[in-house]
C-alpha cells in the first residue's frame, strides 16, 4: 500500500493533485513514499482523534502521525475539510489553495518537519510556499 487517499466527506477534491503534492514533497525531502495515508474528514473525525490521542478536545487543521523506521516515509494524516474552508476564508485563499497548502504541510511533518518554535513554523512556511509554486499548473 504505497499513498492511499481516503475522503470521508461527501465534498469534492481533487485526489490525483493532492497525491501529487504529497509524492513531490516526499521526494525533494530526499524521502520514497513506503505507506502513507492521507485521510480527508470533517470537524467530528479530527476533533475525535485530536481529543484521543494528542488530549485537545477542538478541531485542527490537520493531523500528523509518522511511523519511519526505514528509509521508506510511513504515517498518515488527516485533514478536516471543514477547518481547510474556515481558514481559506478567514486567509482569502481559495478553498483548494489552502487544501493543498496543509496538504504539503502535513507531507513535511511526515518528513521529520515542525513548526512549534516561529523560526521552525517560518522555515515550514517557506517551503511550503516553494513547494505550492511548483505545483502551480
Amino acid at each position: 500500500m504505497p499513498l492511499q487517499i481516503f475522503n470521508t466527506t461527501r465534498r469534492n477534491i481533487d485526489e490525483a493533485r493532492l497525491a501529487e503534492a504529497v509524492r513531490l514533497v516526499v521526494s525533494e525531502e530526499g524521502g520514497s513514499v513506503g505507506s502513507i495515508e492521507a485521510i480527508y474528514c470533517g470537524n467530528k473525525m479530527i476533533r475525535r482523534i485530536n481529543r484521543d490521542f494528542l488530549g485537545h478536545d477542538y478541531a485542527t487543521d490537520t493531523i500528523t502521525f509518522g511511523y519511519n523506521e526505514s528509509g521508506e516515509v510511513e504515517g498518515e494524516f488527516y485533514i478536516s475539510l471543514d477547518v481547510i474552508d474556515s481558514n481559506a476564508k478567514c486567509f482569502g485563499a481559495t478553498f483548494d489553495d489552502e487544501l493543498l497548502r496543509v496538504t504539503i504541510h502535513s507531507a513535511l511533518h511526515l518528513m521529520g518537519h515542525d513548526d512549534e518554535t516561529p523560526e521552525l513554523r517560518a522555515a515550514m512556511s517557506r517551503r511550503e510556499d516553494r513547494y505550492m509554486e511548483q505545483l502551480r499548473h
